[in-house]
């Protein structure tokens, strides 16, 4: 039974920008968060229909992002490129293509990235990861020695399917690999902008151990990542065909610790929602105030859950920047604040409020004029304040 802890009013689509034609018809959903007191997992009361969020129209590039890039180029450097592996989730190809094109199948349900991918010549599904679909690439390619997804199990609703479909196609020693933000690290930092229409869930190990092994599979290592914000990737192989490694254990113990299998751990995290928003509002508020240019950097989907929930909008922030050629010149989604590229923090800028506060020291190291003339950015993670 799901008991529901947070609402963060009505959201719009996270990765839906918009142009001055369709701002009318934007739609909107109310994102409520609740524990279910099973299985330990934090995921939406209610969930956002998936084609609603990835077709042909989505933007988010993992590519536009160096340090990813560097993450799974080093990540895939681990294992012979000739391995059989297929990965849910391809999105523009910033993993796959470290594979080699005979071996590796991407599946990848927006048709503008399955035809990148099919045009770097990887064979490419473009459909959404289900039973059926594993069943037909298991006829057609056989079973398959890795199977990875990067931030993309999370944005799964029906996870019984996903991890049966996974079960069936890995080969009996195969491994199923994948990474999705951590929610002891989002209770650790009050990051409550992991949570959005393509995160239903926000994983714990214990949850994660609970709902795999009633399908077949158990985790068997677990390394816990920097990347977005904090997060782990989890290693599963079928039950009772490898070792468990102490760090499975040692997660385990760690969250409960936190207290994530406990519904009083969330609500006193909603406690602190509530105070950074208003810490928020308040610091933004008082820039606009003083005359001060505050802009943001990032047109993330984690900026659309604080602006909707938050009630930013252009009066408070002049604008956006984003390298992401898609959603330039757009409005952000509910806000409608405009998104502009800018090759660099413009002069004239006092303030930026970090959308991608998750790539703060490759943002600083990218805008070190705007740090050397005393410009500061605002972040909210862990606490509202200037950095």
């Amino acid at each position: 039974m799901k008991i529901k802890f947070l609402d963060l009013g009505d959201q719009p689509i996270a990765n839906r920008f918009l142009t001055t034609d369709n701002v009318t018809d934007e739609f909107f959903y109310n994102l409520s968060v609740g524990f279910d007191n099973d299985t330990k997992l934090v995921t939406h009361m209610e969930y956002v229909d998936p084609p609603l969020m990835f077709n042909e129209n989505y933007v988010y590039r993992g590519s536009m992002s160096t340090t990813m890039q560097n993450h799974f180029k080093q990540f895939s450097s681990r294992f012979s490129p000739d391995l059989k592996i297929l990965e849910i989730g391809s999105n523009d190809g910033v993993f796959i293509k470290n594979w080699n094109k005979s071996t590796a199948i991407a599946v990848e349900p927006c048709k503008n990235f399955a035809e990148e991918t099919t045009a770097l010549g990887y064979t490419t599904y473009n459909e959404f990861w289900t039973i059926e679909l594993a069943e037909d690439i298991k006829e057609k390619h056989g079973q398959q020695n890795i199977i990875f997804a990067a931030n993309c199990i999370c944005h799964i609703p029906d996870l019984d399917n996903t991890f049966k479909a996974v079960s069936n196609l890995l080969t009996h020693d195969g491994v199923f690999i994948f990474e999705d933000p951590s929610l002891a690290e989002m209770i650790n930092n009050g990051s409550y902008d992991q949570i959005y229409d393509e995160h239903p869930h926000i994983f714990s190990v214990i949850a994660l151990d609970n709902i795999l092994q009633r399908n077949g599979l158990e985790i068997v290592r677990v390394e816990n990542l920097s990347v977005h914000g904090g997060s782990n990737r989890i290693y599963a192989k079928k039950i009772g065909t490898s070792e468990i490694d102490e760090s499975v254990e040692q997660n385990k113990a760690y969250e409960k610790i936190l207290g994530v299998d406990n519904i009083e751990t969330f609500i006193r995290f909603a406690q602190k929602v509530k105070q950074s928003r208003d810490d928020l509002i308040r610091i933004l508020f008082k820039c606009k105030e003083e005359g001060k240019k505050v802009i943001s950097y990032g047109a993330t989907s984690k900026s659309t859950t604080v602006f909707n929930y938050c009630g930013i909008d252009q009066s408070l922030i002049e604008y956006v920047s984003d390298t992401t050629p898609e959603k330039q010149n757009k409005l952000t989604p509910g806000s409608h604040i405009p998104v502009m590229f800018k090759d660099k923090i413009e002069d004239d800028v006092d303030y930026v409020y970090l959308g991608a506060w998750n790539f703060l020291n490759e943002i600083k190291e990218k805008e070190s004029d705007f740090v050397k003339r005393g410009g500061k950015f605002i972040t909210h993670v862990p606490i509202v304040k200037f950095d």
